[in-house]
């Protein structure tokens, strides 16, 4: 694959009972919740391998394991709240970057693809991902600017609102990627695993639905 010009970053926990998607239980236990965040993550860096990238980094919550492809660099996530943590990890990148997490299994190569083209951020260009649930998935911009997601409050039904108009009081031209779904709850999980269905985690809640998990 001809490398591409955008550095890619997933920001992601390390998949361990206790500290992976917590929200996902008591639906599921807590090594069950694991379970679905290895695979959640696994399917995310399928889908970054498969794109053309210039660098690929995983900035980590934890230790990397088993389930970590090759050509992948990894950093470690700073400390302080997420709005710090990614704005640490765009510091930590040069030129045109796309930053996504693992909370979208569904994603694919030909969703990133518009923003990691050739001519994807030039002119100013900056690119967003709305999330269903009022966040976002995805954050392109043409240079590292950390100051734009400095104090944007996450976890917020305005996170995503707020964070785009960052993007726009900045000068930048916002394009728009499509609105996916993150994996929070349980009802989150069946509705992504019915939208993606031949990846690892749609293989993985299937198993558990049918060992009786709700």
């Amino acid at each position: 694959m001809i490398p591409g010009p955008v550095t890619l970053l997933i920001i992601a926990k390390e998949p361990v009972p206790g500290r992976a998607k917590t929200r996902l239980v008591p639906s599921y236990t807590p090594e069950e919740a694991a379970t679905l965040a290895r695979a959640a993550l696994s399917d995310t860096l399928d889908a970054v391998c498969a794109s053309p990238a210039r660098r690929r980094v995983l900035v980590l919550d934890g230790n990397p394991g088993s389930w970590m492809p090759p050509g992948i660099d990894v950093l470690p996530q700073c400390g302080g709240g997420l709005d710090e943590r990614l704005a640490a990890a765009f510091a930590a990148c040069a030129g045109p970057t796309l930053l996504i997490g693992m909370d979208t299994p569904q994603v694919t190569p030909q969703l990133l693809a518009p923003a990691l083209a050739p001519e994807g951020m030039s002119g100013g260009r900056a690119w967003f991902g709305p999330a269903v649930d009022g966040g976002f998935w995805a954050l392109g911009l043409p240079e590292p600017a950390p100051e734009l997601l400095r104090g944007v409050p996450m976890s917020a039904p305005d996170t995503g609102a707020v964070q785009r108009q960052r993007l726009v009081d900045a000068g930048l031209q916002v394009c728009d990627l499509p609105t996916l779904r993150d994996v929070d709850t349980a009802h989150d999980a069946a509705l992504v695993a019915e939208a993606a269905p031949g990846g690892r985690f749609a293989a993985q809640v299937t198993r558990l639905s049918r060992a009786g998990v709700r």
